[in-house]
């Protein structure tokens, strides 16, 4: 699947590389989507979120700056890996994919909820729908050929910074530490 893609991945290949019968495979993944969540969960494991860490955003470190160290956590191997993403974002967008999504966000969810530690909860929330949204839109149009992989970190990034602005324009104005020259 990481070399030659997800149309690659067949029962039958996977068994002969695997030196085991198609029945032993059969036996343990029921369909090559329980095998393909299967290789992508161990490749997440080992690739994408093994460098997430769940730890409060330094001082000094902007929300942008914090949200950004984690999606680069999260995104830059699939910059360096496509095929991996394009077999993800099919998967997950298939009947089990939930599985697959849920995997992610457990690992994912504890780093991001301390990078927003002190961060009112409405804007968590509006911010959770707006990223995950932009995020799927993002694979999808990669997936469909429309962008590189590359456009989806550079896209996030515009979109977090401006978000990440407003909350914290809105938060000094609120505080009243904002002078009318400001």
């Amino acid at each position: 699947m990481e070399t030659e893609g997800y149309e690659a991945v067949q029962l039958r290949e996977v068994a002969r590389r695997a030196r085991s019968s198609l029945a032993t495979i059969y036996k343990r993944y029921a369909t090559r989507d329980d095998l393909i969540i299967a290789a992508l969960e161990y490749w997440m494991q080992q690739h994408r979120y093994a460098g997430v860490t769940v730890r409060t955003r330094e001082a000094g470190t902007t929300l942008h700056q914090g949200l950004m160290g984690l999606l680069r956590t999260i995104f830059e191997p699939w910059e360096r890996h496509p095929h991996m993403l394009t077999a993800y974002f099919r998967v997950r967008s298939s009947p089990k994919g939930k599985q697959l999504f849920r995997f992610g966000l457990d690992i994912v969810a504890p780093a991001g909820l301390k990078v927003l530690a002190g961060v009112d909860d409405e804007f968590v929330a509006h911010l959770d729908s707006i990223v995950s949204s932009l995020i799927y839109g993002l694979l999808g149009r990669f997936c469909a050929g429309e962008i590189a992989v590359t456009d989806i970190l550079l896209t996030l990034d515009r979109a977090v910074y401006w978000l990440a602005q407003g909350y914290e324009f809105q938060a000094l104005k609120q505080s009243g530490t904002m002078t009318s020259q400001s």
